[in-house]
């Protein structure tokens, strides 16, 4: 009896170091699945964040491209207005520069009546 009392309380001696091996164990992995879990909280806070961050950016980018457009359109309604310009400008010089042609002729024209003049008048003048 004396025998297997000290081979019970041997085998409940190892049977305790075993519970208390497993218990230091599991605490190890509780403190590593808590640890886990703040990690993964991290995580999805910074989820979160950068989610929230590229939203913002999309926005910024959206609002950008829609000035973009804006300016893009008056670009087109200026380079329009400038070529109208341009074509008025083009029509006026034409003009400026027959006016300026029609100016020469009547002043030979002017000059010739006057040369005619002159020698009528001198003509006259010999009478």
């Amino acid at each position: 009896l004396q025998k297997e009392l000290l081979k019970c309380k041997q085998e409940a001696r190892n049977l305790q170091g075993i519970k208390d091996a497993l218990q230091q164990r599991l605490a190890q992995q509780d403190a590593s699945v808590l640890q886990l879990k703040q990690e993964l909280l991290r995580a999805n806070m910074d989820k979160e964040e950068l989610h929230n961050q590229n939203v913002d950016l999309q926005r910024k980018v959206e609002e950008r491209n829609r000035l973009l457009a804006e300016y893009k359109k008056e670009l087109g309604q200026k380079d329009r207005h400038l070529q109208q310009h341009q074509t008025k400008l083009d029509e006026m010089l034409r003009q400026l520069s027959e006016a300026s042609y029609q100016q020469v002729d009547l002043e030979r024209e002017l000059e010739h009546k006057e040369a005619l003049l002159a020698h009528c008048m001198k003509r006259e003048a010999e009478e």
